[in-house]
């Protein structure tokens, strides 16, 4: 009963400075797009610098960050890219297969 009271703080202590770290490796804000069926979706505070390949169809980005991502054509962050400054939005029917949030 002893050894649990400790071990419960220190992994409690761990988790919150994982979380903590995982925050501070993300990009600030929220990244909008249009669906399947026109359907609007969002991802909060994406990884900064990584690229990451959408599922589905996907169309018409929004950058509601604070800082910049880039839109790309093809999967694998390959094809024309689209470059949106923070605030900025592709056009509606600007289709993208891939993004990369926050690039060097």
């Amino acid at each position: 009963m002893r050894l649990r009271r400790p071990l419960v703080a220190v992994l409690g202590g761990l988790a919150l400075a994982l979380t903590t770290a995982g925050s501070a490796l993300a990009a600030d804000g929220m990244f909008v797009w249009v669906g399947p069926q026109g359907k609007a979706y969002y991802l909060e505070n994406p990884p900064e610098n990584k690229c990451l390949d959408m599922g589905q169809e996907a169309r018409g980005a929004r950058n509601a960050m604070k800082k910049p991502l880039v839109v790309y054509t093809q999967k694998k962050c390959k094809g024309a890219a689209t470059r949106l400054a923070p605030g900025k939005s592709a056009p509606s029917g600007a289709h993208f297969a891939s993004i990369v949030f926050n690039p060097r």
